[in-house]
């Protein structure tokens, strides 16, 4: 294939994603195999020789689509969304038809401004304050990996990347049992190790229970550990929880904790001033993360750091070395030197697309209408007596469980999510609370409608009523 064949074949690829899109509700959420089903369709070696775009093309279409799990399809509510719109596809395929490197201004001066003003516009679209600055991600997991390494070194003064954590006393974090596992992920690869991550105990709401902060920092002090930092939950994945910001911040600042916001899907909300006050007090934080690939349209791989400060991860993750200077320009922003990776997308440009051409108000809209719509689909599982919800949450998530008196609910609700998911009409995920399993109901789909939502009731009332038809007793 040479590039004079793009406009033929780009026009092709966008006739099948527009088919794709305009049958996907036929199609199963989740397609039905084993392991191995696919890799067995796949020649073993690569061919010595090249085959023609057309062989290429009709594999893909034959051979791919039935074998995913369809993300964008509207009643995907299972995980939390990673939603793609129109105009970040087309996004997408332009930055890709430039294959540029957006690792230093010089290399991409269009991309490294654009995204700066990326992050002024979704920060004035979120109501945070005019200190915040900072970058575009591939995903919430860099953002805080890049937020505890900072939190590392400010709290060594930054001694750690010559020295090493060998000489240091132990460092230690915070946060709660209903963070994300890109926590416990970060500590390790940041050289905190596990052990050192503290899970701080939770209120009745499942919230971090500030006093028991409070005391667990006052013991590491007085054991001899250094605190580094905080890391805080707004919209826990298992359960959708929020901490108290504002009262984990004081606590914070008594004791000179770095702080993260880990606000990777709920954050979207905060583009509608009604929801602001879940994460109150965070104009506090230093760090925040909000991923516009969950909620907002944005194709995945677009994640914003915002940064109160943005000299402190620039000191931590910054290295210039020789042949990366800028030559004939002033001071100039290089966004690599607060990642980890120093190649870097084109990621503003689809953010760019995406709210230009639904603007703040039409993505507002969506929010407010998915919120909406599924606190309608949790109500009628609440007025359903074979039914419970040990889980709510303000904005678009909820759980629930299939809960017959008399019956085992943790084993009815796991046999309803497997008849759920192998159904094929939607795709729900399984979490755990209070030590018993639920299914977990999360919207955020950029096609998803009313009807998709409410289908998820009436799909788990028709399959609960077939384990009960199928005269296993499951106890």
């Amino acid at each position: 294939m040479q590039y004079k064949d793009l406009a033929e074949w780009s026009e092709r690829a966008g006739k099948w994603a527009e088919s794709y899109f305009a049958t996907l509700r036929e199609r199963p959420v989740r397609p039905h195999m084993v392991p191995g089903d696919f890799a067995k369709q796949i020649p073993a070696h690569a061919p010595d020789d090249p085959e023609k775009i057309e062989t290429i093309f009709a594999d893909f279409d034959r051979l791919v689509p039935g074998a995913m799990t369809h993300w964008q399809h509207p009643r995907f509510f299972a995980y939390f969304p990673a939603s793609v719109a129109p105009a970040s596809m087309l996004a997408d395929y332009l930055a890709n038809a430039m294959g540029c490197n957006t690792m230093l201004w010089q290399t991409s001066p269009a991309g490294t401004e654009l995204e700066v003003r990326m992050i002024d516009w979704m920060r004035d679209a979120f109501g945070l304050p005019a200190k915040f600055t900072g970058l575009l991600q591939e995903g919430a997991s860099s953002s805080t990996l890049c937020a505890i390494l900072t939190m590392r070194e400010r709290a060594l003064a930054w001694k750690g990347l010559e020295d090493g954590l060998r000489p240091h006393p132990k460092l230690r974090v915070y946060a709660s049992p209903e963070n994300h596992s890109s926590i416990d992920k970060a500590v390790r690869i940041a050289g905190i190790g596990q052990s050192n991550l503290v899970k701080v105990p939770t209120r009745a709401d499942r919230s971090l229970d500030t006093d028991a902060l409070r005391e667990a920092i006052k013991a590491d002090r007085h054991s001899g550990c250094i605190p580094a930092g905080l890391v805080l939950c707004v919209g826990g994945t298992a359960t959708g929880s929020c901490d108290n910001i504002e009262d984990a911040i004081s606590v914070a600042k008594e004791f000179d904790l770095y702080t993260h916001v880990d606000a990777a899907w709920a954050g979207a909300a905060m583009l509608c001033p009604e929801y602001r006050e879940i994460w109150q007090g965070v104009d506090d934080a230093d760090s925040i993360v909000v991923n516009a690939h969950k909620w907002l349209g944005a194709s995945i791989g677009c994640s914003i750091q915002f940064l109160a400060d943005k000299s402190l991860q620039l000191r931590t993750l910054g290295l210039r070395p020789d042949y990366l200077k800028s030559e004939n320009v002033h001071e100039v922003i290089n966004l690599n030197e607060m990642s980890v990776a120093l190649g870097r997308r084109f990621l503003a440009l689809k953010l760019w697309f995406v709210v230009r051409a639904y603007g703040l108000s039409g993505l507002r809209e969506l929010v407010r209408n998915q919120i909406g719509w599924v606190r309608e689909l949790e109500s009628l599982f609440l007025a359903d007596p074979d039914f419970e919800v040990p889980i709510s949450n303000p904005l678009a998530f909820f759980a629930f469980r299939y809960a017959v008196p008399g019956r085992d609910k943790g084993k009815l609700t796991d046999e309803l999510a497997r008849r759920i998911n192998d159904d094929g009409r939607t795709y729900l995920t399984e979490t755990v609370v209070d030590g018993t399993p639920a299914i977990r109901v999360a919207a955020g789909n950029f096609e998803c409608t009313r009807d998709d939502v409410l289908s998820v009731y009436r799909i788990a009332k028709e399959l609960a009523e077939t384990i009960g038809r199928s005269g296993r007793t499951i106890r």
